[in-house]
């Protein structure tokens, strides 16, 4: 009897173990799909209304088909203070309902509803307050509420060291029983993605992106150097939102498909920051591409990254499930150029034999390839392609 128990104890420890890590939730087999209406809405527009409105939206559009599940609530969602037992509280004037009221109809459309908090005093806005010190208890109302999904920010925190913050609420929500995936702030310290990441989080932002095209360049650029970091058994880097039909600055429809496919090759996460409700038919066609969602989305969960690069023209590259392979050829210059993918730069034996498919031409090229793929690129644009095996 002794001996069971000593193995019972033995047993439960392993179990205790494993379930510290964030990975173990069962969730983030694949970047996450969904939208937040930080960009579009911030602070000023955020409120029950638009969430339901933004959930609708998600399945009259037909992209809840395609992937796109959560239904995020940022910033500004609750007041400033705590109530006197210690609770967040939604806000009245906004979320009169409550977060509850509003995870349930989220829920009854087969969607998820994802919230927003922060490691600190208060969150980065500065109206309201912060989980320090609170991280079991506020992670217990999230999982009360029926939250899925926690995007976890890292303002005014008393040290430089949000890993540690992030560490207790992970623990914290683990300990709820209720699956919700993991989303962290940038933790500034490269280490830590490669330590720390799979045991922490689902998801961490590797970048923060602007609202200008070139910002977009940026955050490719930093991510391209974390891409061994990324993958199913360990989390994903967060490139953040997707600016495709968002108001403001002016981008082209190029540049929109530019991002879409960058980001679906770097396996992000592909998160919706535009008004769906008054999206142009233009933007669901890029937000619907199945065939690229479907690179974002493979099961093999290899982050793609830039292979090779002459002047404004590169070649972006990574590996799919069946032993296919996805290419992009990016033209960041401001005129037509011709761009080659070359087999040895992508992983492919010089002697393999492709077919190519185009995925924003929905069409096969009409030859089989040998070697290297080649194209011209308009200025802006990003081609991009499925390469499949014929033979070797």
């Amino acid at each position: 009897m002794k001996m069971v128990s000593v193995l019972f104890v033995t047993l439960l420890g392993i179990c205790l173990c494993f379930q510290a890590n964030a990975t173990y939730n069962g969730l983030g087999q694949k970047p996450p799909m969904g939208w937040n209406g930080r960009e579009y809405f911030f602070c000023s527009g955020i409120n029950e209304n638009a969430i339901r409105g933004a959930a609708d939206a998600l399945i009259s559009t037909g992209l809840s088909k395609l992937g796109y599940e959560y239904v995020n609530i940022d910033d500004c969602w609750g007041e400033k203070h705590r109530d006197a037992q210690g609770n967040l509280i939604a806000k009245a004037t906004t979320f009169p309902s409550g977060i509850k009221v509003l995870a349930d109809y989220v829920h009854s459309k087969g969607l998820k509803l994802g919230i927003y908090a922060d490691a600190g005093s208060k969150t980065c806005s500065g109206r309201m307050t912060g989980s320090i010190k609170h991280e079991q208890h506020d992670a217990n109302t999230f999982a009360s509420w029926g939250v899925d999904y926690l995007t976890y920010m890292s303002c005014y925190i008393p040290e430089f060291n949000p890993l540690a913050r992030y560490q207790k609420m992970s623990k914290a929500l683990l300990k709820t029983g209720r699956p919700i995936f993991f989303a962290t702030g940038n933790w500034y310290n490269l280490t830590d993605y490669i330590e720390e990441g799979p045991k922490v989080a689902n998801s961490w932002l590797s970048a923060e992106i602007g609202v200008r095209y070139v910002d977009m360049l940026d955050v490719a650029d930093q991510n391209n150097e974390l891409a061994a970091y990324a993958g199913p058994k360990r989390g994903w880097n967060d490139v953040d939102v997707l600016q495709i039909g968002k108001m403001g600055p002016s981008w082209t429809i190029e540049e929109y498909r530019s991002q879409f496919s960058i980001w679906a090759l770097m396996k992000a996460p592909l998160i919706i920051t535009t008004d769906l409700r008054n999206a142009s038919q233009e933007t669901l066609e890029i937000l619907g591409n199945k065939e690229v969602i479907d690179v974002n989305q493979d099961s093999l969960g290899v982050q793609g990254k830039k292979v090779s690069k002459q002047g404004d023209l590169e070649v972006w590259a990574g590996p799919l499930s069946n032993k296919r392979v996805t290419v992009a050829l990016w033209n960041r210059g401001n005129s037509t150029a011709s761009i080659t993918a070359k087999w040895k730069d992508i992983g492919l034996s010089s002697k393999t034999v492709v077919q190519a498919r185009d995925l924003w031409a929905h069409s096969y090229l009409p030859t089989s390839l040998k070697g290297s793929l080649t194209s011209s690129v308009d200025s802006h644009v990003v081609k991009m392609y499925i390469l499949t095996p014929i033979y070797a």
